[in-house]
């Protein structure tokens, strides 16, 4: 039994924070996490910035309604549907996410929350669970399934190494140096191969 996860922003969707950085102009909102593993301190810096500048949840969430996935990530993401079990586990938060999973026809996703003040600014952040990605495949395997994991990301690896068979999608010339043995795709075609591979090896 098997069941894929993907990372959302970068494979299926554009990064938030990088379209929100260029709506905004301010550029100290391009850092994600391929520049910065250590999640929690790349959000923390993030809601610094925001406080700076008096931005909060709406304003994000402005931006992220005009995001579309990218091309060919629906089509991918249905076909692979219709084969086997797919969850995205994305670190991303549930108040950004609805829209983009309307896009994307309603996928299965487990993410994070933010805390929101009654005037939209956002205060804090509150993780699943520690290493939310690599902890939940190593649950899914606890109850039976074999992972099959794909992202472009530092936060991804943990759940890529876990997996019967994981990949990288999309990634940075720097993370595909420093990690070698994990495949490196940048198609959907190329992508979808390989995780139907994986599910009949």
């Amino acid at each position: 039994m098997e069941i894929v996860c993907l990372d959302l922003e970068g494979v299926l969707v554009p990064e938030i924070w990088i379209a929100f950085a260029e709506a905004t102009g301010i550029p100290e909102l391009k850092r994600t996490t391929r520049d910065e593993p250590d999640y929690d301190k790349l959000m923390k810096y993030r809601l610094n910035i925001l406080k700076e500048h008096g931005l909060g949840l709406k304003e994000i969430q402005e931006t992220i309604a005009k995001i579309d996935p990218i091309p060919g990530a629906k089509e991918f993401l249905d076909k692979l549907r219709a084969q086997t079990q797919v969850i995205i586990l994305s670190d991303t938060f549930s108040q950004f996410a609805g829209p983009l999973m309307k896009k994307l026809g309603y996928p299965t996703i487990f993410c994070n929350s933010l805390v929101v003040g009654e005037n939209g600014e956002i205060t804090d952040f509150k993780m699943r669970c520690e290493k939310s990605k690599y902890t939940t495949v190593k649950a899914l395997q606890s109850i039976g399934y074999d992972t099959i994991a794909s992202g472009d990301s530092h936060n991804d690896l943990g759940m890529i190494q876990a997996s019967k068979a994981g990949f990288l999608f999309k990634s940075t010339d720097a993370i595909k140096a420093e990690y070698p043995k994990i495949p490196a795709y940048e198609t959907y075609d190329e992508l979808y191969d390989a995780i139907m591979n994986a599910i009949r090896a």
